[in-house]
């Protein structure tokens, strides 16, 4: 069973203005999981998912669940420059109860499908990666309906390419759990693979999934040039994409509230060079960002990441 939960107002709050200024000011809270009718233009829909369920079973440690508030605080507080008119709604959160992940997710799969069908654009707020399995799907489907192929770009230290565990999906089994339910439409690119998170099992299982990737040595600034004619090749085989960022991608250094920190990940600066490129391209079609543990930030500086990152993208799309 899973509950679906109002975002409280008091959490996008912020610097006072008497001109639309900060987040907090455009920010609409809704009560249910449906866009309401009669809304002109653009539409930007927050949708927090708070679980980590998927993080236990994968044996991280657990707290993942309070990261889409921390983020929506962060974000409240930031300086807004999107273009009128441009509609931005906060549908709450999908919160996991009694540990069925399976509900959240399929609840999860539900909401995201109706916010593409009224063509919004959707930022889903983590809780654990395995959220990655739902909102793909959801995406997955919106795009074969058009003929369409999708590709899945995840900024991340690990594939999450591992199988099931006792039949159950994980934090580190959406990726696997995608190419399993669509075989012939899992085009997917990781972004800083780290060999040591990744065994060799998991480059076998990429390998043997046609994924492509970039490992982290090769996966820094100095190498942009190369890593901007991957992102090309990989583009141009697709009509549209989603971007994933999973913050424990991220080196220690900028991101230690995570699920499992690295202290040999990528920089901010990189990773922006690649959200810049990838907004750029005028096919991302939906976003994600996950693993924020809340309980292991300091000075909220892994939720202040998130939301710089959620900021930049929307002001580079929309």
């Amino acid at each position: 069973m899973s509950l679906h939960q109002k975002t409280l107002p008091e959490i996008w709050t912020g610097r006072s203005s008497d001109e639309k200024e900060y987040w907090h000011q455009v920010m609409q809270c809704l009560s249910t999981l449906n866009i309401p009718e009669g809304i002109k233009g653009k539409k930007v829909v927050f949708l927090g998912y708070a679980g980590d369920e998927g993080i236990k079973r994968n044996q991280g440690r657990p707290g993942s669940c309070d990261g889409p508030i921390a983020i929506r605080k962060m974000l409240a507080q930031m300086a807004y420059h999107l273009p009128d008119p441009v509609t931005i709604l906060d549908m709450g959160d999908i919160i996991t109860q009694n540990n069925d992940m399976e509900s959240s997710h399929e609840m999860l799969s539900q909401a995201i499908s109706g916010i593409l069908k009224e063509r919004a654009f959707p930022i889903i707020l983590g809780g654990g990666h395995d959220l990655a399995f739902a909102h793909g799907k959801s995406l997955l489907q919106f795009v074969q309906e058009k003929g369409e192929k999708l590709g899945i770009i995840n900024l991340d230290a690990h594939f999450d390419l591992r199988p099931l565990i006792d039949r159950k999906g994980h934090s580190g089994s959406p990726f696997f759990q995608l190419a399993e339910r669509f075989p012939h439409d899992f085009h997917y690119l990781c972004l800083g693979i780290q060999r040591a998170a990744n065994p060799g099992s998991l480059f076998e299982t990429a390998r043997k999934r046609h994924v492509e990737w970039v490992e982290s040595e090769d996966f820094v600034l100095t190498n942009w040039p190369n890593i901007a004619l991957v992102l090309n090749e990989f583009c141009n085989k697709v009509n549209k994409m989603y971007l994933s960022i999973d913050l424990d991608g991220f080196s220690s250094a900028f991101a230690p509230g995570v699920s499992a920190p690295s202290p040999m990940g990528f920089s901010p600066e990189l990773a922006l060079k690649v959200l810049d490129w990838v907004a750029q391209s005028g096919k991302l079609l939906s976003l994600d960002i996950v693993e924020l543990n809340p309980q292991f930030d300091q000075d909220n500086k892994t939720a202040r990441l998130a939301a710089r990152c959620i900021e930049f993208v929307l002001r580079k799309v929309i």
